[in-house]
């Protein structure tokens, strides 16, 4: 197993620049400047930070965690890890009909279900699986599902640092629930004869203003250390012959659900997810793909995904 951990002390740049867009929802040609890149991860960190999965990363004391298997594949999933608030920023991975070919199965083990990071020191970790008897489910972010093609990708899918707080009906498998909705509809769009690679980036709100609290407003916290978030996010970037195409997904963490959610009205575009997130996606795209794909009306957006 090859194992990768970077402290990465960057700072994050968000998208200032809005540009016009075609009011078509099927054109995804590139435009045809895409020389510059101003808010690209730096080219003299880690490489990895390159591809097109990664977020902008936010440095400071977060410790981005790159997971790789002794395979053609190479990266299998990426973490940035909050040190301080002891919870993951997000999980960043790609996708396509090649890593959704099913090898293996799920993994499972009756004394160590769920592994602690061997990447992460342990000074900077949880002291605890702080998961259990909470009512909250270890909540995937790179799902198991998505890593069947092989033993050791599954493997690496139930480290802690990939999980994150869920409640059981926003984990559940119904037809209310987006979040269990969304993680089939990913794989679909992956697997898609026309679908040349799919770039994931998954997560929950740890911000201060976006957890889940007590009554008198303190932090809810598992445990007394992991942060729940409010809300959860997915950002995906579909690469095809025509070009790219990108869309958000933001939606309430809830502990039930008395109606189906419909996964259109948990979209926006990328851009408005930035800003609720304060996370820059898909950094390292020329700018001015960047900007077109991420600043597309909501239906366009909407129109182009079958949402």
């Amino acid at each position: 197993m090859k194992l990768t951990t970077l402290r990465a002390l960057l700072p994050l740049a968000l998208l200032a620049t809005m540009v016009s867009c075609h009011d078509t929802d099927d054109d995804l040609n590139q435009p045809s400047n895409v020389a510059a890149n101003a808010n690209a991860n730096p080219t003299t960190a880690e490489p990895a930070l390159q591809r097109l999965e990664f977020p902008h990363v936010k440095g400071g004391n977060s410790v981005v965690l790159i997971h790789s298997t002794n395979d053609s594949w190479g990266i299998n999933y990426s973490v940035e890890w909050d040190c301080d608030k002891k919870s993951q920023r997000w999980s960043a991975y790609q996708l396509n009909s090649t890593t959704l070919k099913k090898s293996t199965n799920r993994y499972y083990s009756d004394t160590n279900q769920y592994p602690s990071d061997p990447l992460l020191p342990n000074n900077q970790y949880l002291s605890q699986d702080c998961f259990w008897n909470t009512g909250f489910d270890h909540g995937h972010i790179c799902p198991s599902a998505d890593r069947l093609y092989s033993s050791e990708a599954n493997y690496q899918t139930f480290f802690l640092t990939n999980m994150q707080p869920q409640f059981k009906a926003f984990n559940a498998d119904n037809n209310n629930s987006p979040w269990y909705k969304l993680e089939s509809q990913v794989r679909s769009w992956a697997n898609a004869t026309s679908t040349e690679m799919l770039y994931v980036v998954k997560g929950g709100t740890i911000e201060d203003n976006q957890i889940l609290t007590n009554n008198d407003g303190s932090p809810r916290l598992l445990k007394g250390e992991m942060r729940i978030p409010k809300y959860f996010f997915v950002a995906l970037l579909l690469q095809n012959k025509d070009g790219y195409k990108a869309v958000g997904f933001w939606m309430e963490h809830l502990d039930r659900y008395t109606a189906p959610v419909s996964l259109g009205s948990c979209a926006v575009n990328i851009s408005e997810l930035e800003a609720k997130t304060g996370i820059d996606f898909f950094c390292n795209l020329p700018d001015d793909v960047e900007n077109y794909i991420e600043t597309l009306p909501l239906e366009n957006v909407k129109r182009a995904w079958g949402l």
